[in-house]
């Protein structure tokens, strides 16, 4: 999650595979919850190097001055840092949003349901997936006033 005086978000990671369920593929979102859209997102493993690729794709003006509230994963402190990174409980409220957002993508986009019959064979078309589904879901939030 992000703080930014009056800008929250939030980051967080779900999983699904692509060919087999041994190939899991992590899929780390950052929400900003005052218009919900989703403003960045990473497929890859979920080691702290993944973190780095995540936090790179991070629009730089909420990098500047943003808190990052999120579930107590340590792969979030080094690239968020110890001053910008909050691990914080579900009873918090503060993951809210994002978790909601985890559950509303499972429910539209059948290869990210953990027993479906649907998945990806290649990763290219899985996150080409996600990008479409992410880019319509941000079309119908609010565009963000700066």
């Amino acid at each position: 999650m992000l703080w930014h005086s009056t800008r929250l978000g939030a980051p967080d990671e779900l999983w699904s595979f692509v060919g087999k369920r041994s190939n899991k593929q992590w899929l780390w979102l950052a929400l900003n919850p005052i218009n919900r859209q989703i403003i960045a997102f990473h497929v890859g493993g979920r080691s702290t190097d993944d973190a780095l690729l995540f936090y790179e794709k991070i629009p730089a003006i909420f990098k500047g001055s943003a808190g990052f509230f999120s579930d107590y994963w340590q792969a979030y402190v080094k690239p968020f840092g110890k001053e910008k990174h909050f691990g914080v409980g579900k009873d918090s409220g503060l993951t809210a949003y994002i978790e909601r957002f985890n559950a509303t993508l499972r429910q539209r986009a059948s290869r990210l349901v953990r027993k479906a019959l649907s998945f990806s064979k290649s990763l290219v078309n899985h996150i080409g997936a996600i990008k479409h589904f992410i880019c319509n879901y941000n079309l119908e939030r609010k565009a963000l006033h700066f």
